[in-house]
């Protein structure tokens, strides 16, 4: 066997080197992407569970003021229903399309029948002033701006793993093994409640 052989043999398997090297590599960087926005995601699964878990109580104490408001009351309750069912489908599939456009679907409706409840709330005064009322309004206004960071970072690591599935050359081995796109998780934000004025 002739040098150049030998020469032709070694940058071959420098060559493959390589590129094995580079699957490997690549590979491990879809994994560790794959998995940042899956941990981001049981992140919004926390302040979810936190937020559909006050609702509950935020109706009851409504409940005794608004008797003749009952649809609305329901309503609250139907939405917070959908959303917990859907948020469960998303938890067992996060950055799966369908799942996330249920899970933002859910939640919008969830934002709107809950706008309705503190729009009319604000009819009735003593329902307003009433302090597990005004607590559990603060309570769900400061869980609603946690969802919106955990979302804010979850989208984030998203948009880093769909990137780096959809750049040349890695784009050809994400469609070798199996890795899909994510979706982003957009919800509609509640309307800005303002904070409850106490005078004296």
């Amino acid at each position: 066997m002739g040098t150049a052989a030998i020469v032709g043999l070694v940058v071959a398997a420098v060559v493959v080197l390589l590129l094995v090297i580079w699957a490997i590599s690549s590979y491990n960087g879809l994994v560790r992407r794959r998995n940042a926005y899956q941990n981001a995601f049981a992140q919004i699964d926390v302040q979810l569970t936190r937020r559909h878990d006050l609702i509950p109580n935020l109706v009851e104490t409504a409940k005794g003021y608004l008797r003749h408001e009952r649809q609305t009351l329901e309503s609250v309750i139907a939405a917070r229903g959908g959303a917990v069912a859907a948020q469960q489908e998303a938890r067992g599939n996060p950055g799966d399309p369908a799942a996330m456009q249920q899970l933002s679907g859910a939640e919008t409706a969830l934002n709107q029948t809950l706008g309705r409840l503190f729009a009319l709330a604000e009819s009735y005064p003593d329902l307003k002033a009433n302090q597990n009322m005004m607590q559990l309004s603060e309570e769900l206004t400061s869980t609603e701006n946690r969802v919106a960071f955990a979302r804010q970072a979850y989208n984030d690591s998203v948009m880093a793993y769909n990137n780096k599935r959809e750049t040349f050359p890695t784009n050809l081995l994400a469609g070798m093994f199996g890795f899909g796109p994510a979706a982003l998780l957009v919800i509609d934000e509640p309307e800005q409640r303002e904070a409850p004025r106490i005078s004296f």
